[in-house]
């Protein structure tokens, strides 16, 4: 050992300094990191935007890039562990089957709907080259955890999966609407009766840029009791 530490003390570009001055510089190192880290995270916060799924187009993320998208969502908080949520991918092979569902939901609502009216329903499923809807499980075994601790999840889930999607290059946008809860949806999605579909999650490349939106002040809303 003292024949290495000899060695490496004859090396200019690698001098022996005492611990507490590599104590020093790797906690200065690890600032910068953090600090770097924390500008990052910021600048992805800042350029998310919601685009309507119509406005998304290929190219979409691949395999690879979906699963470390989706892996974020994982890193959410997660009160008894009960990951009460899921994300169903709709591959391109059962738009078509989305579209009808869209279409029956419609069909339900207003009987009198015309076929145009049906055509434009079923090409909402066609939107998005990447399509995710996000699920809520709300286990009969897990009624300890009020559903709204559940929902809270779920959302922390989907900004993780926004924020990953965004590092990934991707622009992202949310929707819902009527025909989530509708028995044809349920089936489609394979829904047991303590699941819930909440929203579409569409992924892809954006048309345009958006331009940010007004954000209020931090100081309207928080306060101090």
């Amino acid at each position: 050992m003292d024949i290495v530490l000899e060695d490496l003390d004859r090396r200019a570009d690698f001098p022996l300094v005492p611990a507490f001055q590599r104590r020093s510089r790797y906690t200065a190192r690890m600032k910068d990191h953090h600090q770097d880290a924390a500008s990052d995270f910021n600048t992805l916060v800042a350029a998310r935007r919601n685009f309507t799924l119509r406005r998304l187009h290929a190219p979409g993320p691949d395999d690879a890039a979906l699963a470390r998208i989706v892996e974020a969502a994982a890193h959410a908080p997660d009160h008894g562990l009960l990951r009460p949520w899921r994300f169903v991918l709709i591959p391109g092979q059962r738009r078509a089957d989305l579209g009808e569902v869209f279409a029956a939901a419609l069909a339900a609502r207003d009987p009198g709907c015309d076929e145009a009216a049906l055509a434009t329903a079923r090409d909402k499923a066609l939107r998005a080259p990447c399509l995710l809807v996000a699920v809520l499980r709300d286990a009969p075994g897990s009624k300890t955890i009020p559903v709204a601790e559940k929902l809270v999840s779920l959302g922390c889930a989907l900004q993780n999966l926004l924020l990953a999607a965004g590092a990934e290059g991707f622009a992202t946008g949310l929707a819902s609407g009527a025909a989530m809860d509708s028995p044809g949806m349920r089936r489609l999605l394979r829904l047991t009766p303590h699941e819930r579909a909440i929203c579409f999650i569409g992924l892809g490349t954006a048309a345009s840029a958006k331009p940010p939106r007004p954000r209020p002040d931090a100081a309207d809303y928080l306060s101090s009791l």
